[in-house]
């Protein structure tokens, strides 16, 4: 199956026919045209983002991962950043402004990890290329028999995208660049638990009910050909990446635990820094905030514990957590039901708070199988663009002794509402924007807000309950914990048994949860910085306005403000705030 390219000719066309029609436009014009063209560029070398927005020809393709795409890619992103630079900034409007600022901070940081080999690790343990692949069955439409022609078509297509990573990832093996042992040894089983036969493989799910659109003869046709993809295609595909993983990746890796160790990785750690927090901030600036946080929610833990009359310190009440059967689900039934009975409630409560609610729904669903021994708590999936799927929050309902339910409050309203679910969907529904701002997400403002929102719910009249209320500040922990444990194993040299022994003497979470947590701050440095810098940065702007406008503070204009313009930088919430104040 024939791969979107990187960049086409007729699409560089239009950013030079762009530039040659400079002096005959307005500054405001040329910049629509270039959130147009850049919009264009997105689409037409993202198959996954153009059919989440409905074009369904892009369901039957997969990304080009190719070098020669990426090096198209980033010459693209250049010339994209060589027009913003042309244009007088001085003369756009406040909203095209803050576009435009957008805009350039998103190229400057993807031309800047495009130089510093962030291509040459694929591998984040996250969403990585071979898991979004897995995911195909729960995230393509399968509505008539042209969607199962694309779903086939993308099936098809896999072994060549394989390729392409492999090629990547050999590549970065003779350059040294290879994520550490210690974390591939989990993740290389997350692999294998994919391969299986076709019959009773994942990628058959679509064949096992069809709409009532297919006839009985194309059903079975297209589940043949399904088979026979998914045996001959996909299974030797996935064999392959495995093959790879355990007789070369995994041989390579390093023993250090740190991305600094590698050949510049010190300078990629400080870009990562800044990338994630869209701040221009240290690694030691950053360590340094961890540990005031850490000091100061320490405090407020050990009231709460005084408050219970507790008798024991801070490590034995831990340990009761840890154990007392009150507090864990006998089933998974019983740990959904009480997730979903606590965001019900929620969604009572959040008019009361906020002047506009996203129309799009979510829903609750397990996370998979495949997934979850090494996954951690939680995660949200946003909406399809074009409403065709709800947005989604997955609950890890594996080991249950692991999943306390004095956490699920916060770790709700994180996920959910009012956290991801209340800010993306949101976005995706903003009216007036540039398209690229529909859809962007700047990590440290998507995971800010959720944070914030698991503060925000103690407001709004939850954790009513005092071990339920102790479960925030250990999530609330958790977060700081992080700006500690990221820079102690990225920029500080920290051992991952230093930074679990960390974590486990400063909160309640779960040794299991603990484990995969510092795995996940190795196998994906910087990423985990964003949380707490974010929601830091929340508070102070609400107590400012608090602090400045009195009796005229709106907390429901203040929070439609915080979102009304989607996912941005901090910078950028900072300016927007104060000139929001003013005019109050």
């Amino acid at each position: 199956m024939k791969q979107i390219n990187f960049v086409s000719l007729t699409l560089l066309a239009g950013v030079f026919l762009t530039l040659a029609g400079c002096s005959t436009q307005s500054d405001t014009d040329r910049l629509h045209e270039i959130f147009e063209s850049y919009w264009e560029f997105r689409i037409e070398t993202d198959p996954y983002l153009a059919s989440g927005y409905g074009i369904t020809e892009a369901n039957a393709l997969l990304p080009d991962a190719s070098f020669e795409a990426l090096e198209d890619r980033n010459n693209a992103l250049v010339s994209f950043r060589n027009e913003l630079s042309d244009l007088d900034s001085s003369q756009l409007g406040s909203d095209d402004l803050v576009s435009y600022r957008l805009l350039v901070h998103l190229l400057d940081d993807q031309i800047e990890a495009f130089s510093l080999n962030h291509h040459l690790l694929p591998l984040n343990g996250w969403w990585d290329y071979h898991a979004t692949f897995a995911e195909q069955p729960n995230r393509m439409p399968f509505r008539n028999v042209q969607d199962y022609e694309n779903y086939l078509s993308r099936l098809n297509a896999f072994p060549e995208m394989n390729a392409q990573y492999l090629e990547r990832m050999r590549s970065a093996v003779d350059q040294g660049w290879v994520r550490p042992a210690v974390v591939l040894e989990n993740y290389v089983p997350t692999v294998d638990a994919l391969i299986s036969e076709a019959d009773e493989s994942r990628f058959m799910q679509p064949f096992e009910q069809f709409p009532g659109s297919v006839s009985e003869e194309e059903r079975e046709r297209l589940r043949s050909e399904a088979l026979r993809l998914v045996e001959n295609r996909v299974m030797p595909a996935y064999q392959e990446l495995s093959d790879f993983l355990h007789k070369e990746y995994l041989p390579a890796a390093t023993e250090t635990i740190g991305v600094s160790a590698l050949d510049g990785g010190m300078e990629y750690y400080e870009h990562l820094v800044r990338h994630y927090t869209t701040l221009d901030i240290s690694p030691a600036e950053v360590h340094n905030i961890g540990l005031d946080e850490v000091a100061r929610i320490r405090g407020e833990m050990l009231g709460l514990i005084a408050e219970i009359e507790f008798e024991g310190d801070f490590d034995a009440f831990v340990e009761f957590l840890r154990t007392d059967s009150q507090f864990y689900a006998e089933s998974e039934t019983e740990l959904l039901e009480y997730t979903a009975l606590i965001l019900k409630r929620m969604d009572g409560k959040l008019p009361e708070f906020f002047g506009r609610l996203p129309r799009m729904p979510y829903g609750l669903r397990e996370v998979p199988d495949y997934l979850a021994p090494r996954m951690t708590t939680a995660y949200y999936n946003r909406p399809a663009q074009d409403g065709t799927r709800a947005g989604f929050y997955y609950v890890n309902t594996y080991d249950l002794p692991s999943r306390p339910l004095y956490e699920v409050e916060a770790l709700s309203f994180h996920e959910a509402v009012p956290g991801h679910h209340l800010q993306l969907a949101l976005q995706q529904e903003l009216e007036g924007l540039p398209e690229f701002r529909m859809n962007s997400s700047f990590t440290v403002f998507v995971e800010g807000w959720a944070l914030y929102s698991e503060w925000l719910a103690l407001e709004m009249g939850f954790y009513e309950d005092p071990y339920s209320n102790f479960g925030r500040l250990t999530y609330e922990m958790w977060r700081a914990l992080r700006l500690v444990v990221d820079t102690g194993i990225h920029a500080k040299g920290w051992t991952r048994d230093e930074a679990i022994n960390y974590m486990a003497e400063n909160s309640a979470l779960s040794l299991l949860n603990i484990r995969n947590e510092v795995d996940r701050y190795i196998f994906w440095p910087g990423q985990a910085l964003a949380y707490k810098t974010g929601e830091i940065r929340i508070r102070e702007l609400r107590l400012r306005a608090e602090e400045e406008l009195g009796d005229a503070f709106d907390l429901r204009a203040f929070h439609d403000l915080v979102l009304e313009n989607g996912s941005i930088t901090l910078e950028l919430l900072d300016e927007l705030v104060e000139e929001w104040i003013a005019s109050r």
